[in-house]
């Protein structure tokens, strides 16, 4: 033999024997593997495991349980958001009611301003004015302008002036009523101010306006101080003590005219209202809003209840209905 054949018999021999030992390496593991695992099963077998209780039951046997506890997350935000839609409902419900008041108070006032103006009686019942809110009337008499008060700031298109309530004195009885005749700028506070012809007459007057019942003070309104001049809001029984009137509120009104105006405004003569019911209705609004917001929130509810259960829940009544 060569020595080319015995260097290549050596190879051969070499890689056989390499292989062997790969696969004998292999083997040991895979016997050291089976040894491990039978060890593992011999000590879980000595363990208790749930199944070997009697009272143990699986999820798929209860999924009633598993989805009572799934309803229960929801807690008092479920009960708070139904009651959401009720409560909107309730107020949607109570503004139709208040709208359909408040359009008959309205219709009611406007048929009285459409009537003829009376004759102010010499004596009125305090208590009885409410009866005739927005009735046209009118007095004949001299205005005490020595007791003119101002009630202010008022705003008017923007700018700050004071309201003029001066004491009509009447021709014939003497009895005396309060009349607001209007609203003046700020800078003719002082009646010295003003044009004295047109906006103090001395003269006899005839004074045509609304008998009302003047606007109430709210809790931002500050107290009236007669003693300083000063009337933040129309304290009718404060004013006729004062002025020794009765205590009887008209609201001077004027024909609107945007130049008429303009020439009294520049003037410092007071600016009466117009003869019309200027009483806010917004009522339709707060029935859309307060019914649109009960038809949300029980969609949005709706939606919650509705809302379909967890892939794990899901999977547990499958199981159920299959076993």
């Amino acid at each position: 033999m060569s020595l080319i054949g015995l260097f290549y018999r050596h190879r051969q021999c070499r890689r056989q024997l390499t292989n062997n030992m790969k696969i004998l390496s292999y083997r040991c593991s895979v016997l050291r593997c089976r040894r491990l695992e039978r060890h593992i099963s011999a000590t879980t077998r000595t363990l208790a495991q749930p199944g070997d209780d009697p009272e143990f039951k699986s999820i798929v046997d209860s999924p009633a349980i598993l989805v009572q506890a799934g309803k229960k997350k929801h807690g008092p935000g479920l009960i708070i958001l139904a009651l959401i839609p009720i409560t909107a409902f309730a107020l949607g419900t109570w503004q139709v009611q208040r709208l359909a008041w408040k359009s008959d108070l309205i219709a009611k006032f406007e048929d009285r301003l459409i009537r003829p103006a009376l004759p102010l009686p010499p004596k009125i019942d305090p208590d009885a004015i409410h009866e005739f809110d927005y009735r046209r009337v009118f007095a004949r008499g001299h205005l005490r302008h020595d007791q003119e008060m101002l009630i202010g700031p008022r705003i008017q298109d923007g700018k700050n002036g004071y309201l003029v309530v001066t004491p009509l004195e009447r021709e014939g009885d003497g009895t005396t009523v309060l009349v607001n005749r209007g609203w003046i700028d700020k800078k003719f506070k002082k009646p010295a101010s003003r044009d004295t012809l047109q906006a103090c007459p001395t003269d006899e007057v005839v004074i045509e306006g609304l008998l009302r019942e003047p606007w109430k003070k709210n809790m931002f309104t500050p107290n009236n101080a007669p003693e300083k001049g000063e009337f933040y809001f129309p304290d009718v029984a404060q004013m006729a003590n004062l002025t020794g009137s009765q205590p009887v509120w008209i609201e001077e009104t004027m024909t609107p005219d945007l130049l008429t105006n303009w020439a009294r405004e520049d003037k410092g003569i007071p600016i009466g209202r117009s003869a019309e019911v200027n009483l806010s209705n917004k009522h339709a609004q707060y029935i859309f809003t307060w019914y649109a917001l009960s038809a949300a929130t029980s969609v949005m509810f709706w939606m919650v209840v509705r809302k379909p259960p967890a892939d794990l829940t899901r999977r547990v009544r499958l199981s159920k209905e299959w076993s």
